[in-house]
């Protein structure tokens, strides 16, 4: 980290002029200044359109996948850095481990989506394809393909890392260059991380570009093949979602916003209960860590009015035990507030609460903060505010402090406890705390209108729970109203946020042309050898293979029923299989996969070597006895995964379409055959 810290744009860092000073939260000292320099977007755009976008589409999903991974382990290589620099936000190491190795974790959760779940190439077939026309010479599917712009992440002070990286990583691997702009408060650690990322030589140039500062015009340079996130404020959120540019050029806009999030202790839980505990230190938690600046820290507390005492005893209890001050300090659980501004932000909005609420913990009742020179940090006593009447008050639902702050609310029906959880109008996440499986199937579907992510705790979940404040890779995080009524993350979700879909219509050789996939109805190559002795490299897509025919007998059912145990009265009950709607005895289902797999396996050693796996099997028609079946072997899909044996030797995964059809054409059962095969070597 430099004294003047820099932007990185068009492949240069840019900056040496200070302006903006950037203090400690711990001390007050000087960290960094921002840069005076004015950056010119119109190139920073023009590098992402151009050397960014074609060294992200000269790569494909699984090799943009890969240099996640290979980034993902290059920034743990040198995550101490980061610590030591993390410890000027008032973060605790805990705190930072979210936001260094939480975001370090999000790139390989990512790399791993990628490698599971996308092909080789830069299009994503969204099927299945249907049939339009009768005639089966017509059929539609969608497909999802980068879009050609740049995304553009505007990033809040609390998760300088994280924050950044759980953005890009979903949108790298759709194969769209970033800008990314991180607050400004905290902009040194996101500068420190970015300098690594550039001397790693990982990513290819333009791929991500920096901004330090404000920005500028860029907005107004964007057009409909752009996309622009947010997190931060609603308000702020609200202003960006307005912007004239944007509304002009339709460039998708999404927001993920500071909300009022809550948690309900159910009414069944009891001071007795081990749920009674978990939801004490759940909001403890959540009000301590990153010192609250979490836009899914619980805000309301909402607990059942004759435990509403035995609540509050109990968490300002746990709360006089957290110990405030300079997270260099061992004993130190809860640090500072990001700046000095985010300091008096919250105490003018706490003294606006107050108007309505009573404070039941905070300065007056926590120890001084420990270390030197704390006097001049940022740091703010944990505060737990009451409000006896909610449903009455309108501030407990409106502002948000954003630090160590969270209000307790009584309620007196389960109805009343949903009512108050949707009187924030809409947020990240709620927690419910309950033990009656009644109770959680009666709150959740109605939780689930208000609040992106739905967390239910009780004793068994608590073992292995992340908690109430985490989102997760593989799902989503976002929320409606208040929350920004945006999506991130959710796995494949986020990827697909970040491609462009399109509706194709056409013969089916011509969508397999296209989509890079068999589609049933498209024509097939059927090849002198076998398709399983070809290896991954020699494949073609629509290689296939019809097989002989097999006619189903009498000993063949009784055999399978002793082998597999399954005596079900439709396949050995003669009389009951007249009267169901078949009208007479039939095969096991089971009994035809395995039959078929006997029509089709080359059962030599050859380039498969391993089935890992069926997808979207449906047995269609049943199969009877006396009834002939026989096989279609066609290669569907293949993915490159770039990946070696512990011999050397290379592997591809093949998917194999499979029709299994009866003697009269018509078709029994359908299903997809994963495979892994090798390469020549």
């Amino acid at each position: 980290m430099s004294d003047t810290l820099q932007s990185y744009i068009a492949g240069r860092w840019i900056g040496t002029e200070a302006a903006q000073t950037l203090r400690s939260a711990i001390n007050g000292s000087a960290v960094a200044r921002t840069h005076a320099e004015a950056i010119d977007f119109g190139e920073a755009l023009q590098h992402a359109r151009r050397q960014g976008l074609s060294g992200l589409l000269a790569l494909d999903f699984q090799e943009r996948a890969q240099r996640l991974k290979a980034l993902a382990k290059y920034l743990l290589e040198h995550k101490e850095s980061l610590y030591a620099i993390s410890a000027h936000t008032g973060a605790t190491r805990a705190d930072s481990w979210i936001d260094i190795e939480g975001g370090a974790g999000t790139l390989y959760a990512y790399a791993s989506i990628g490698s599971n779940e996308l092909p080789s190439g830069n299009l994503l077939h969204e099927g299945p394809a249907f049939a339009i026309g009768k005639k089966g010479g017509f059929s539609g599917t969608h497909v999802l393909v980068p879009r050609g712009g740049v995304a553009v992440h505007i990033n809040a002070f609390n998760f300088p890392i994280w924050g950044l990286l759980e953005k890009f990583a979903p949108s790298f691997l759709a194969g769209m260059p970033c800008i990314g702009k991180p607050a400004t408060a905290t902009s040194y650690l996101t500068e420190a991380a970015m300098r690594l990322i550039v001397q790693s030589g990982i990513l290819p140039e333009g791929s991500l570009q920096l901004v330090v500062g404000g920005t500028g015009d860029l907005l107004d340079r964007l057009d409909g093949s752009d996309v622009v996130t947010f997190t931060g404020s609603a308000d702020t959120a609200a202003k960006l979602r307005a912007h004239p540019n944007l509304i002009r050029q339709s460039v998708p806009f999404t927001a993920e916003a500071d909300s009022l999030n809550c948690a309900i202790l159910g009414p069944d839980v009891t001071p007795d209960d081990e749920e009674f505990a978990l939801f004490v230190r759940e909001v403890a938690r959540e009000m301590t860590t990153k010192a609250g600046q979490k836009c899914t820290a619980i805000r309301r507390a909402i607990v059942p009015r004759q435990h509403l005492d035995a609540v509050a005893e109990q968490l300002r209890a746990r709360l006089a035990k957290t110990v405030v001050g300079d997270p260099a300090d061992e004993r130190v659980r809860m640090g500072a507030l990001a700046s000095h501004a985010q300091q008096a932000d919250v105490a003018e909005r706490v003294a606006l609460l107050r108007q309505d609420c009573e404070q039941i913990y905070g300065a007056a009742d926590a120890a001084p903060w420990v270390g030197e020179g704390c006097a001049q940090g940022a740091f703010f006593a944990p505060t737990l505010l009451l409000c006896r009447s909610p449903l009455q008050t309108a501030s407990v639902h409106n502002l948000e402090a954003f630090g160590p702050v969270s209000t307790l609310m009584p309620y007196d029906t389960l109805d009343e406890a949903l009512e108050l959880s949707a009187r924030g109008k809409g947020s990240l996440v709620a927690t419910l705390v309950t033990h009656d499986s009644g109770v959680a199937a009666q709150a959740i579907p109605r939780m689930a209108a208000w609040h992106g992510r739905l967390h239910i705790l009780d004793r068994e979940a608590a073992v292995e729970s992340t908690g109430h404040g985490s989102p997760l890779p593989t799902l989503k995080h976002g929320g409606p109203g208040r929350a920004g009524g945006g999506e991130e993350l959710g796995g494949l979700r986020a990827v697909k946020h970040f491609l462009q879909r399109a509706a194709v219509q056409g013969s089916p050789s011509m969508l397999s042309a296209v989509t890079g996939e068999h589609v049933r109805g498209a024509r097939v190559n059927d090849t002198p050898v076998h398709p399983f002795r070809s290896y991954f490299e020699d494949l073609k897509i629509g290689d296939s293979l019809l097989t002989h025919r097999r006619t189903v007998g009498e000993a063949d059912i009784v055999a399978f029923g002793g082998i597999s145990g399954d005596y079900f009265y439709m396949h050995f009950d003669e009389v009951a299989a007249k009267e169901s709607p078949f009208g007479k005895r039939i095969a096991h289902g089971y009994f035809v996969l395995s039959a078929a797999a006997g029509l089709f396996v080359s059962p030599a050693p050859g380039p498969v070597l391993a089935n890992y796996g069926l997808d979207t099997l449906r047995f269609v028609k049943p199969v009877g006895i006396g009834d002939t079946i026989q096989a279609r072997l066609t290669a569907k899909r293949k993915i490159d995964r770039n990946k070696k044996d512990a011999k050397g030797v290379g592997q591809g995964v093949v998917a194999w379409d499979v029709e299994v059809s009866n003697q009269h054409g018509e078709l029994v059962a359908s299903y997809d055959i994963l495979t892994l095969v090798a390469k020549r070597g």
